[in-house]
């Protein structure tokens, strides 16, 4: 049987009971056909990763009876996608793959020519939490609010570097750009930009180009939807700058079952 792996808020420890939702509660009786002493892995983006064993506390109540550690929490690259929002489901996709990509957090920024204007957040952030169940990884990425684009400018911060995915042809390849970073630049914290489908207006870039970290980027000769743009231009950074570039860990027999649980 596969283990099914579940991120909590808890802080975890051997030897203590983590209370489940309802929601995941449910998904381990009903979907999963879980039964009473299943084994479980816990994460909560601090502690690591945990044995656990599921256990019931009446129809609808559960805990999770913490065991052993099987990983400890390592480093992650820090790496914010920022996004202006597209339609439900291609947005649902970017929560998804980015969290999969290893994206820190995951920002959509309203532009002047953006044209969805209303997101939901809880329904990104729980995409980004499944995906980061099915995935090994250790931590979920920050969804954040919304915020305009002027907004975003206004508070950026100083020692963060910036991407941006300039249609226009404003700046070199990626993997041009990104392959001549210094050590510094490859270590310090980064941040993606991509534009609704339409483009960022002129005065946009004109405002994002004197941000002091900043480089603008093409990514080839073929027009990209924007949340192809977006996963695209994570995937090169890991690739180039991230931790795509770290020989991948061999895990145990046992640890591999924790793939399957969907």
């Amino acid at each position: 049987m596969s283990v099914s792996r579940l991120f909590v808020e808890a802080d975890l420890a051997a030897g203590i009971e983590v209370p489940l939702g309802e929601a995941q509660v449910h998904y381990l009786r009903h979907v999963m056909r879980r039964p009473d002493g299943a084994a479980l892995r816990l994460f909560n983006g601090r502690d690591g990763e945990w044995q656990a064993t599921f256990a019931g506390r009446g129809k609808k109540a559960a805990v999770a009876e913490v065991g052993a550690c099987t990983r400890v929490q390592a480093p992650e690259p820090d790496v914010w996608l920022c996004f202006a929002p597209v339609k439900r489901a291609r947005i649902d996709y970017i929560a998804e793959k980015a969290t999969e990509l290893g994206a820190s957090a995951l920002q959509p920024v309203l532009t002047r020519h953006t044209a969805v204007e209303r997101v939901n957040v809880d329904r990104l952030r729980a995409n980004a939490i499944e995906a980061a169940e099915q995935t090994e990884r250790l931590s979920v990425p920050e969804v954040r609010p919304p915020i305009d684009l002027a907004r975003l400018i206004a508070g950026w911060p100083d020692d963060r570097r910036l991407l941006i995915c300039d249609e226009s042809g404003g700046g070199p390849p990626i993997a041009e750009a990104l392959a001549g970073l210094d050590v510094a630049a490859r270590a310090a914290p980064w941040a993606i930009l991509v534009g609704p489908e339409g483009g960022f207006a002129e005065a946009e870039l004109s405002a994002l180009r004197r941000i002091r970290d900043v480089m603008a980027i093409g990514l080839g000769p073929r027009i990209l939807r924007a949340d192809t743009a977006a996963l695209a231009a994570l995937a090169c950074w890991q690739a180039l700058v991230g931790d795509w570039r770290q020989p991948t860990p061999r895990l145990s027999a046992d640890y591999r079952t924790s793939k399957a649980a969907v």
